[in-house]
């Protein structure tokens, strides 16, 4: 075929009955080759998008009941009455059981947050690992402070590797004047238990010169000043 026939082709198409009808029959010839396999992958998009509505309709139902629970085990929290906020009281469910009987709603999931507090208060900390680490939020505050938990939780096992880890996150996760020194001061005295003196030495210096108005910044300044004497910088 020429190049001008080819370029002709479309308007063809458009213009032409005989070619109209020629895509048509095409068409038919393709349905019937294909039908099983075409009905099959449209009942398929129609049964995928039943049950995402009624998925979100189950989500939706489920949030609803575990809101209203949270609320009574937050309660329980705030007061410092944390076996009840983990395990319920009066016929209310307690943060451990929202969080695995309501997955996939904003209430487990801050469920599992609280649960994680509750447990590294009363000294689980294998626990309370597990719980924070199950937990995420885009919230500026929330999701720092729960990768810090993380870190106390490791430290008080005496692992600061591992407490390092989270520490960092904590630190590196959007970044401002209110939390950002206090996690780098724990992140210091972490790598400092780990034998990592230069890496402390980083640290604190980031607190001065990136947070110069902070409360940490007294300690830091000391604290700095002590390594750079034992390594001789």
């Amino acid at each position: 075929m020429s190049k001008k026939n080819s370029e002709g082709a479309g308007l063809d198409f458009i213009e032409s009955p005989e070619a109209l009808a020629g895509q048509i029959s095409k068409a038919e010839t393709f349905f019937r080759k294909n039908q099983k396999l075409l009905i099959g992958a449209g009942a398929a998009i129609v049964l995928a998008l039943v049950a995402f509505a009624g998925y979100r309709f189950y989500i939706d139902g489920q949030e609803s009941t575990a809101q209203v629970a949270l609320s009574n085990a937050v309660y329980d929290f705030e007061a410092d009455s944390l076996q009840r906020a983990l395990n319920g009281s009066g016929g209310n469910e307690g943060l451990l059981g929202i969080a695995d009987n309501y997955g996939g709603t904003d209430a487990a999931n801050l469920a599992s947050f609280y649960a994680g507090v509750s447990l590294l208060k009363q000294g689980k900390f294998d626990e309370a690992i597990d719980r924070l680490k199950s937990f995420s939020s885009s919230d500026l505050l929330v999701e720092a402070r729960a990768k810090s938990l993380i870190g106390d939780a490791y430290m008080e096992k005496n692992q600061p590797a591992e407490a390092i880890s989270f520490y960092k996150k904590a630190a590196d996760y959007k970044a401002n004047q209110f939390f950002t020194p206090i996690y780098l001061m724990k992140l210091g005295i972490a790598q400092e238990k780990a034998q990592q003196p230069k890496d402390a030495i980083s640290s604190y210096k980031r607190i001065i010169d990136e947070f110069p108005l902070s409360a940490e910044v007294v300690n830091a300044k000391k604290y700095m000043g002590m390594l750079e004497g034992q390594v001789g910088e």
